[in-house]
């Protein structure tokens, strides 16, 4: 059977399957609010692969990037060898040449290619069911200021999931989908073997 047919079989024999891991992601993201309690956004050269900043520090993207580690995913190693590979298809925001590997993976731009080249991409939309638990958003915030967050599974009275974040004071908790524009609606595919990549 074809990889897309045997996908297609799971979903509809068991929908919340696909979602049980992206849930979780969501849980992990969770666990680093009061353990992540600033944000520094300057330039730290860090180990390979596996690297991090210090855990009470970071950015929007170190939410991230720490919450997939938990699922064997290392998203350092990940963007730079597909940036290595397709080096042109990633942004040529920063004037580069080459690949960095202690800060590639925490542009929220170079995530946003490397989402949509593994097909994570969902449709952009002002309907709050649509954001499941554990999707990835990014947004502009003001001056163009990218920006990315986990969908959590808890939600505001008016039922808008709240947004796991670090936007400056630590990873937080909060209603803020909808605060300001969104660029980018991801859907993770954490389990091994239903990834699809772009060349």
């Amino acid at each position: 059977m074809k990889p897309a047919a045997l996908l297609i079989l799971l979903f509809l024999s068991c929908p919340t399957c696909l979602m049980a891991d992206n849930a979780a992601l969501a849980a992990r993201a969770r666990e680093q609010v009061g353990v992540t309690v600033s944000y520094n956004g300057g330039y730290q050269s860090i180990p390979y692969p596996n690297g991090d900043v210090p855990r009470e520090t970071g950015v929007c993207t170190d939410v991230v990037i720490r919450a997939m580690r938990a699922f064997g995913l290392d998203l350092q190693k990940a963007v730079h060898e597909d940036m290595k590979a397709h080096f042109s298809k990633y942004p040529k925001i920063w004037g580069l040449k080459t690949t960095d590997r202690s800060i590639d993976h925490r542009r929220v731009p170079n995530l946003r290619t490397f989402f949509a080249r593994k097909g994570w991409s969902v449709p952009i939309t002002e309907n709050a069911a649509d954001y499941k638990p554990g999707d990835l958003v990014t947004w502009n915030l003001s001056d163009s200021i990218p920006h990315i967050g986990i969908v959590s599974d808890r939600k505001t009275e008016e039922g808008t999931p709240l947004i796991i974040h670090n936007v400056g004071a630590g990873t937080q908790e909060e209603d803020f989908l909808f605060s300001h524009t969104i660029t980018g609606h991801y859907r993770p595919v954490l389990a091994e073997g239903k990834q699809k990549e772009q060349p």
